[in-house]
């Protein structure tokens, strides 16, 4: 029996101002708690759905309406708009991933009688070659980090240190902002990283990450002293009022190191990440191996670097072979 409630908003350029419906907050409670999925993924999905929401308040134009009265055909009406709206056909593709997963949700707690985005066809994503920086650029880029810590600035400290363990170990940036002091062993050289749905993966790292980490943990520890029981003595990257650093402030930071060096036009910290499986790839590792470090569920999302390693291999044979 169709037990489906909430009513949604009439205005779709407002999706962020309105109150979540209870039972989608109950989905989200769910995935955070149950599925153990994270807050970034969680805050992604109540936006999606929030908008999803909007849209179907906007359509009903007035009239009452509830979970159960939307179709396969009203789903792809919103993908529709959603494409006229501008938005990458990535995010339309996440978009529906949360609206079938919240329908699974209903339908498993008998609120709707059937999944009606079940059987609406994902977009096609194309697959673009992530931007990386190459060796020359990503050495010039540590030296450039490296001169400016040296003047003794707290921050210019820490992001060194940040800007060494992207490239160390190719961790995501939630996963660096996630990180915990008893997570980072600079003893045994290795960190201890919550990836994707809460799943736990150890990276090592080398010699200079490590000096680098070292170096800042003494400015950290200064800092908590410092600022004394208002720091927050758990978290491994801190702001200079002590408090755990942020993503935007991650971001920022760099950012702002990428800005010095000659990187592809819209490098970003995710880049960094890029280039660490690039360059271990270019180096011989194996496939699987970066995977695990990665982090990745299918070892299809790590071959995408192995296309960034082949297309260079055939621009270097085009420019030096004589028979191109």
């Amino acid at each position: 029996m169709t037990r489906a409630r909430d009513a949604g908003a009439a205005d779709t350029n407002a999706h962020d101002t309105v109150p979540t419906p209870p039972l989608i907050a109950e989905w989200l409670q769910y995935l955070a708690k149950e599925r153990q999925l994270s807050e970034h993924t969680v805050t992604a999905y109540t936006s999606d759905l929030a908008r999803f929401t909007s849209f179907l308040g906007a359509k009903a134009q007035g009239l009452a309406w509830n979970w159960g009265t939307v179709d396969r055909n009203t789903i792809r009406s919103f993908l529709g708009f959603l494409s006229r709206q501008g938005l990458e056909r990535r995010s339309i593709a996440r978009t529906l991933s949360a609206v079938r997963g919240f329908y699974r949700y209903l339908h498993r707690d008998e609120h709707v009688t059937a999944n009606p985005a079940r059987s609406v066809r994902t977009p096609k994503i194309g697959r673009h070659l992530p931007a990386h920086l190459d060796s020359g650029t990503m050495q010039t880029l540590m030296d450039a980090a490296s001169t400016r810590s040296q003047g003794g600035a707290y921050n210019d400290v820490r992001n060194l240190a940040m800007l060494e363990l992207f490239y160390a170990t190719g961790m995501r940036l939630s996963e660096l902002h996630g990180l915990n002091r008893e997570d980072v062993d600079l003893v045994s050289m290795r960190v201890k990283v919550r990836g994707k749905g809460r799943k736990e993966r150890i990276i090592p790292f080398g010699g200079p990450a490590r000096l680098a980490l070292i170096n800042y943990e003494a400015r950290r520890d200064e800092l908590v002293r410092a600022i004394g029981p208002k720091s927050d003595r758990s978290a491994w990257f801190l702001n200079p009022r002590g408090r755990r650093l942020s993503r935007r402030g991650i971001q920022l930071a760099m950012t702002g190191l990428i800005s010095l060096v000659d990187a592809p036009a819209g490098a970003s910290v995710h880049a960094l990440r890029h280039t660490f499986a690039t360059h271990l790839l270019d180096a011989g590792a194996e496939l699987r191996a970066v995977q695990e470090l990665l982090g990745h569920a299918s070892v299809s999302t790590t071959q995408i670097y192995t296309h960034t390693s082949v297309e260079r291999l055939k621009a270097a044979y085009a420019k030096a072979h004589p028979r191109a």
